[in-house]
């Protein structure tokens, strides 16, 4: 079966209620989204960095738990892992700090085997600052190389403070080598604030990149491509607090349809809006499913996606 390959950051978050700590669990869509693929029964490699102490070992423990593959890991011992204190309050805008030691030289990893028609999925901070973006944007341009599948998701840890301007020449560089672009509606407000969804793909994202996915607040989706063309899709549940893990679970989902439907590197730009609506519409029904305390799918419904998927692609 086809691969699937996901960079991105690797960090515990905690929730904190006033100054009472309320839960901790993996932060990252990207690395929520492997594990939601992992109980798919999709093969999936996580390449990302932690410090080989207690905190690293709750983040690989859990990975691995979810039928990741960890072995593209950078366990460094010179620092500490990444920690994101988030502290909830009832006005919804939640206040972020983050915490983590990192060594001098980041990011040392060992590549996965890329195949064509794997799929490598990657962004947060990692897609756009240093050091770490050199070493990821290698690694970016072999899986183009080997024909695999470029998912770009350009959102970041929403409340971290930087001006846009300075990573906007590698956000363009990461749309360039893009099949597909999955990005909710804050992410779009970070990087083009002010812009519609349809502005932003017109003025900025099809010179780019022709499949671009939009996530909406109230989760219905609108697939643009060449020419403007939009295709909405009504929402399929309701937000939650659980936000991430349903966006984890739409990218697991869209992955999973991908995979489903036989799309490859050479027919992802000529796939029907039948074939698209079919996608989103299963992403959607996933990602319902994984918004929920644990960012996850439950492992008995996980189960019968993964059977379903053994016969589609037997």
């Amino acid at each position: 079966m086809r691969k699937i390959i996901t960079i991105g950051e690797s960090v515990l978050d905690t929730v904190f209620n006033g100054n009472q700590p309320v839960r901790s669990f993996m932060g990252g869509r990207i690395a929520n989204a492997a594990c939601i693929l992992g109980s798919l029964g999709l093969p999936v490699a996580m390449v990302s960095e932690c410090c080989a102490d207690r905190v690293g070992d709750i983040i690989i423990d859990y990975l691995t738990s979810h039928h990741v593959d960890v072995n593209s890991i950078d366990r460094y011992t010179d620092g500490s892992t990444a920690l994101s204190v988030i502290f909830s309050n009832d006005s919804g805008s939640d206040t972020l700090i983050n915490y983590g030691v990192y060594p001098k030289e980041r990011f040392d990893v060992v590549w996965p085997r890329i195949d064509e028609d794997d799929i490598l999925v990657f962004g947060s901070l990692y897609a756009i600052t240093e050091p770490q973006r050199t070493a990821l944007f290698e690694l970016v341009k072999y899986a183009i190389e080997r024909k695999a599948i470029i998912i770009y998701l350009p959102g970041f840890q929403h409340g971290i403070n930087f001006h846009i301007a300075h990573v906007m020449p590698a956000i363009l560089e990461n749309l360039e080598v893009s099949d597909l672009i999955i990005a909710h509606e804050r992410d779009l407000r970070d990087v083009y604030p002010g812009e519609t969804a349809q502005q932003a793909y017109s003025n900025h994202i099809e010179f780019y990149c022709d499949n671009y996915l939009h996530i909406h607040s109230n989760l219905s989706v609108t697939r643009f491509s060449k020419g403007g063309k939009a295709l909405p899709h009504p929402a399929i549940g309701i937000p939650t607090k659980h936000m991430l893990g349903w966006q984890a679970g739409f990218t697991a989902g869209v992955i999973y349809g991908l995979v489903k439907n036989e799309v490859t590197h050479d027919n992802i730009h000529q796939l029907p809006r039948t074939s698209w609506a079919d996608i989103v519409t299963g992403a959607q029904a996933i990602a319902s499913c994984c918004a929920n305390i644990d960012n996850c799918i439950d492992p008995a419904l996980a189960a019968r996606y993964a059977a379903d998927l053994r016969v589609s692609t037997s």
